[in-house]
């Protein structure tokens, strides 16, 4: 767990709220092969233990036997970082449903999203250059790489979900760790869900108004139905939620083979003048380079999204590095191919001045078959939304159960295995977000902020080499890396800053440091309002969920 936070902790899992669920409440209503079903109790013993003498399988398998058989133990070859599974009074976790595969989808699903549709024209506006502003979309995927390894590592020394949260834990404690939880819940991965709705909402309503702008109102309208959507399948099933992003994984990448074997196409047929001269009109400008990089690494966000979910990842010290190496390359050759096709159907100026580049390109290229364009983007921008709120999901349920959050976030439905009250409010954050914002001032804020906490993941890693110099580290990078990625934060956050210093970096910084007013009576001190209990008991009872234990103690 978090350091030794967790044992000490009078607000961990089975204390976290004063309404417990007794014996004769809420019972186990998953399978098991020839013995009795485990309690939930919501208020019994939490020594943490490790007896594993329930029936209840840590990856969501069946258990034989007295004292069963867990996917990543003994019985199947040893997976230590897994943990020994469940105890026999805390019965409740999430499961180990997310294998090799899923784990490349939901990377590639989060990634390839909005971005590659809605970026490359304002990436081109700020460098002035094709030549520039390829490569910076080189350079963002070699740095969501770089920084993808460093979280490899970060995730196969601490397996529990949250992803930063978890690690600012180890390193830092917690404030550092609130306050990432306080930015991150309220403010980056709502904006993150909001960003990509929008765009699936512009794309959707495109596709059926062809002589005019899409009327904003239906828009979000179309936007905030679609997040009602994912909600449910997240809410619903972890199996039904990993392969909807499975199938639409796969279903984005024929979309962005269209776009590649048409560009292929128009060059063979010699459509290459707009690629001459590449570094024609450059804008060298500090500030410019790094607000480009902005709008790039948006296009490659979501490379960090598997380690929100590590707790429910298979074997995780081999399949997190796996599907990083695997997935982020992938990603990158494909946006590579992705600008090239574009400039060979359309000029710099065009693809500035289109809000909608794949669906011009589409127009161009594909005739009467042009519709098939803003088809794919909006089953590529389903897909990661539908990637995207599954992890946000976790992040909500992690930090809650330290007591960093409303307990009720803490939460797992008791029949489906999913923290349904965490993507709730997530999705009921990003809804508002939908009504109030534009995709260009959400995309600037969420940058600006996201990677400071990047930064911080990064200067945790290294703070723990000498912290934690003997902890097990299946995955272990050079150090250089994560050094250069601190580095590269740095100059993210601080350069828009000293090149165009805007009031907005001031609200984002007193927002991020706002989350001490909070932390202190509420987290430090555990001041507790007094109605909350009962919102707790009301909320538990209408979402059937209750009070879940860590994959292991």
């Amino acid at each position: 767990m978090y350091n030794d936070e967790f044992y000490n902790s009078k607000h961990s899992i089975c204390g976290n709220n004063n309404a417990s669920i007794t014996k004769e409440g809420l019972q186990w209503r998953g399978r098991s092969n020839g013995h009795s079903p485990g309690i939930l109790n919501g208020g019994g013993d939490c020594s943490g233990g490790p007896n594993v003498g329930s029936t209840i399988g840590g990856s969501g398998g069946d258990s034989e036997g007295g004292t069963g058989c867990f996917e990543g133990t003994g019985c199947t070859g040893p997976d230590q970082l897994e943990g020994p599974g469940p105890t026999e009074n805390d019965a409740l976790h999430l499961k180990r449903r997310v294998g090799l595969v899923s784990g490349v989808a939901l990377i590639v699903g989060t990634m390839i999203g909005s971005g590659i549709f809605v970026s490359p024209s304002g990436l081109l506006e700020r460098t002035g250059s094709i030549g520039m502003s390829f490569v910076i979309w080189m350079a963002c995927g070699g740095l969501s790489l770089l920084g993808a390894l460093s979280y490899a590592e970060l995730g196969t020394m601490n397996t529990s979900s949250g992803a930063e949260y978890a690690y600012f834990m180890d390193a830092f404690g917690a404030p550092p760790a609130f306050l990432f939880s306080w930015a991150s819940t309220l403010v980056l991965k709502p904006s993150q869900m909001a960003i990509i709705c929008l765009s699936f909402g512009k794309y959707a309503v495109e596709a059926f108004v062809t002589e005019c702008e899409p009327p904003e109102i239906v828009v979000k309208m179309v936007t905030l139905l679609t997040i009602v959507v994912i909600l449910y399948i997240n809410c619903y099933s972890v199996n039904l939620a990993t392969s909807v992003q499975n199938i639409f994984t796969a279903a984005k990448l024929v979309a962005v083979l269209i776009v590649i074997v048409g560009g292929a196409y128009k060059m063979f047929e010699g459509n290459v003048q707009h690629l001459k001269n590449p570094f024609k009109g450059t804008v060298y400008s500090i500030g410019n380079i790094a607000t480009a990089f902005y709008t790039g690494l948006w296009a490659y966000d979501g490379w960090n999204n598997l380690n929100y979910v590590t707790e429910e990842i298979k074997h995780p010290s081999k399949n997190l590095p796996r599907s990083i190496v695997i997935g982020i390359p992938l990603v990158t050759i494909c946006y590579a191919l992705i600008n090239v096709s574009y400039l060979t159907v359309m000029s710099p100026l065009e693809m500035m001045t289109s809000e909608a580049v794949a669906v011009t390109f589409g127009n161009r290229l594909l005739g009467a078959m042009a519709w098939l364009m803003p088809l794919s983007v909006t089953i590529s921008t389903f897909g990661a939304a539908n990637g995207t709120l599954f992890a946000a999901g976790r992040l909500c349920f992690a930090a809650s159960r330290e007591g960093h959050l409303l307990d009720i976030l803490s939460y797992v439905h008791i029949k489906r295995y999913t923290p349904a009250p965490g993507l709730i409010f997530h999705s009921l954050i990003a809804g508002a977000m939908v009504l109030y914002g534009t995709i260009d001032s959400l995309i600037d804020f969420f940058s600006f902020t996201a990677w400071i906490f990047y930064g911080g993941a990064m200067l945790a890693l290294i703070v723990m080499r000498f912290t934690k110099p003997n902890h097990p580290r299946p995955y272990k990078v050079p150090v250089i890396i994560p050094i250069l990625v601190l580095l590269v934060s740095i100059y993210l956050v601080v350069g828009p800053i000293i090149d165009k210093p805007t009031i907005e970096y001031l609200y984002a910084a007193l927002f991020i440091l706002g989350g001490m007013v909070f932390y202190l009576p509420f987290v430090h001190y555990k001041l507790r309002v007094p109605f909350m209990d009962g919102v707790t008991v009301f909320l538990q009872m209408l979402l059937e969920v209750a009070p879940t234990a860590s994959m292991y103690e």
